[in-house]
């Protein structure tokens, strides 16, 4: 049976992590930086092993302010710091926990930086690596994330995105661009269908582009995340593709 995993970032201090997990089956937790704090780490990871997901560590830049996604310039040794800081803290909760630290994946600004600048995507792989060489690395399909990753022999897991759109690039729609977000449940797992299926996505000029669909990510502070994320779980099963962790 073919098979996919549905990701989701969580621990952001909203309302609908409780409702969105009986969907997924990896579950990105915020690592304080960008968003949470240690308590709702634990609250998010205690949920994720009542319903059998995935845990994967969400670090972003130390900017709450704007959930972090404003780009900052910081030298590699300060980025390092800064991503294995908070891989350590979510690592340790999930010794408590009994269970291992599933993988990573960058947030925001810091995903975008490390897509498309092997330097940045390098240091955070590096960073993985050090700390637990069997931690997976989720980064954007084609990007710089993948590709440093693997030089570095890490575990590797290609993402595509259920509720954003795409340049010809194979890049992601900038947020400041009025077209960046899909918010029609049926386009949503459409697309969804067509990266699983064909490997491909429609960019927004219409143009057919390459992927490899390892993951399927849903944002948890989506308008309609959960209704996205029970639609896509209703159309996945019908086509007969099983949701579970990479």
């Amino acid at each position: 049976m073919r098979s996919i995993d549905l990701n989701c970032d969580m621990g952001e201090g909203l309302s609908n992590d409780a409702a969105l997990m009986p969907f997924i089956s990896s579950a990105n937790i915020a690592c304080c930086y960008h968003a949470g704090t240690l308590e709702t780490m634990q609250q998010t990871v205690e949920l994720a092993v009542q319903h059998h997901v995935a845990v994967g560590a969400h670090p972003g830049f130390a900017d709450k302010e704007n959930f972090g996604r404003t780009e900052m310039m910081l030298p590699q040794k300060a980025l390092y710091s800064l991503v294995s800081a908070q891989i350590i803290a979510l690592y340790k909760i999930c010794i408590q926990q009994e269970i291992s630290l599933h993988h990573v994946k960058p947030h925001g600004a810091l995903y975008n930086m490390a897509a498309r600048d092997a330097e940045t995507a390098n240091t955070i792989a590096q960073a993985i690596k050090d700390i637990d060489e069997n931690i997976i690395l989720y980064g954007l399909s084609g990007s710089h994330l993948i590709s440093e990753a693997n030089k570095l022999n890490l575990k590797t897991v290609s993402e595509v995105f259920a509720d954003r759109t795409y340049q010809d690039d194979g890049s992601l729609t900038s947020r400041k661009e009025k077209n960046a977000l899909i918010e029609d449940e049926n386009v949503s797992v459409q697309q969804v269908l067509q990266m699983i299926l064909q490997q491909t996505v429609t960019s927004v000029s219409g143009k057919p582009v390459n992927i490899v669909a390892e993951t399927v990510c849903i944002h948890g502070d989506g308008k309609h995340a959960v209704a996205f994320a029970k639609k896509i779980d209703q159309t996945l099963k019908q086509y007969h593709i099983e949701i579970k962790a990479f």
